[in-house]
């Protein structure tokens, strides 16, 4: 079947109806999300007291609640998970890992009910300070004080790249009290807006069988692949970044039955070696042998 890298079938091709219906509930509900800005920005700026703003946060929260019910109505049950390459190499952590709860970002939306996020550590031993953890000073920090910031990201298998973008900037680090309301707010924001905007720089890859490989918040101007290329295993995809709705520098990987987040069903996944490492857990992967 010939694939749009964006929305997944041809337009001649027939989309599910409780796909095609959560794709019009999300446009609907960032539409009257900004409606409501809009409105409460003129009534401010304006003093005048015109009706419906309450109407348009109530159409907006409702078209949200409809698309989550048919969401959790079309997500596959009781998939086997796949067990693919995986994505990084060197000694990393995960924080929000699918082996503790499902969904593991506490929501389904955007594909991600088994996603998972996973930051560099210093190696036990090696020189230099270990990653900065989560507290009250700095409010943020340099990207480049994290271990992940840069670290090479690697094709979990053979696939073809489906989406590839890497423009948006590398923010600061959001990883302390004083930040987190504006990541809060900042993530907020991003969602009315778009997925692109939550996921930040990202890689979609074809891994065949109707499954496909989300790779989120990616360095600017580090993707070594473009759309259409095929790839393999273990092959350098882009880097490590800081973009999108992002706390620190770190790499969300996620498997989805579709292959753009606003349309897809998350898939159970395990990594050949390491598994699925539960938040706080501590894993390492030996770099590939060359030559």
């Amino acid at each position: 079947m010939e694939q749009n890298p964006e929305t997944g079938p041809s337009p001649g091709a027939a989309d599910p109806s409780p796909r095609r219906a959560r794709r019009t509930l999300a446009a609907l509900g960032r539409a009257c999300w900004i409606a409501f800005l809009a409105h409460t920005l003129v009534d401010l700026l304006t003093g005048l007291r015109a009706p419906g703003g309450w109407l348009l946060m109530a159409a907006a929260l409702g078209s949200q609640l409809a698309a989550a019910l048919l969401l959790r109505r079309d997500e596959p049950r009781d998939a086997a998970p796949l067990t693919v390459a995986p994505p990084v190499t060197g000694t990393w952590s995960a924080l929000n890992s699918p082996a503790d709860r499902v969904p593991s970002h506490g929501i389904r939306k955007y594909g991600q009910s088994h996603a998972i996020d996973v930051v560099a550590e210093r190696p036990e031993g090696a020189a230099g300070p270990g990653r900065p953890r989560f507290g009250w000073w700095p409010p943020t920090r340099r990207n480049a004080d994290f271990p992940a910031f840069g670290a090479p990201l690697l094709a979990v298998a053979d696939a073809t790249v489906l989406t590839a973008r890497d423009r948006q900037r590398d923010h600061r680090s959001r990883n302390s009290w004083p930040a987190l309301l504006w990541l809060l707010l900042s993530g907020s924001v991003r969602d009315v807006i778009s997925a692109d905007r939550v996921v930040g720089n990202h890689l979609v890859l074809d891994l065949g069988g109707g499954t496909y490989a989300l790779y989120a918040h990616l360095r600017r101007g580090s993707l070594t692949v473009r759309p259409g290329e095929r790839v393999r295993a273990g092959q350098e995809l882009a880097r490590c970044g800081n973009t999108g709705n992002s706390s620190e520098p770190h790499l969300h990987f996620q498997l989805m039955d579709r292959p753009h987040p606003d349309t897809a069903c998350g898939l159970p996944f395990r990594w050949a070696g390491v598994g699925v490492p539960r938040a706080g857990e501590h894993f390492t992967v030996p770099a590939p042998a060359t030559g």
